[in-house]
């Protein structure tokens, strides 16, 4: 067993080393390398990826751009309230979105956290919009917080 092991030591290293030379020169010898085995495994993590993907909380959306204009000529972007904003810059909308202006369109996040893992039956989510965060507390006696397990944004 300890010579068996001995023999794959050293020739291990050089199968790494070869593989990265290839990957460098050539990408497509180095996907050629790989084995069914390793290739359906890759396949298989990127398809449960892309299943678990449209089921997880989405926090950012993108607005495909749309011209704002000055004086007839194009200086950023149009949001959905008929504001422009200047390229490149950032600001948040009263719902509590970070958003930024680029020249493919305007892209924007929540910045703030959602509660989703606590007692929905003794307690409740409250929104503060002055400063962008959810409290969770008693239902019956606002002054008392719940602990929260998990938070998603």
């Amino acid at each position: 067993m300890v010579s068996l092991l001995k023999g794959c030591y050293h020739k291990f290293p050089l199968y790494i080393r070869s593989l990265r030379i290839r990957a460098l020169y050539r990408p497509s010898l180095f996907w050629k390398s790989l084995d069914s085995a390793r290739m359906n495994t890759i396949l298989a993590c990127l398809l449960s990826l892309a299943i678990s993907m449209p089921q997880s909380d989405a926090s950012c959306f993108f607005m495909p751009f749309k011209p704002g204009m000055s004086n007839g000529v194009v200086v950023g972007c149009l949001d959905g309230e008929g504001k422009v904003h200047e390229f490149d810059s950032s600001w948040r909308t009263e719902d509590c979105d970070d958003c930024s202006c680029s020249k493919t369109g305007i892209g924007c996040c929540t910045s703030y956290m959602r509660p989703v893992d606590y007692d929905e039956e003794k307690c409740e989510s409250i929104f503060n919009k002055e400063n962008c965060s959810y409290k969770v507390v008693e239902k019956d006696d606002h002054s008392k917080e719940c602990p929260v397990h998990s938070w998603v944004g």
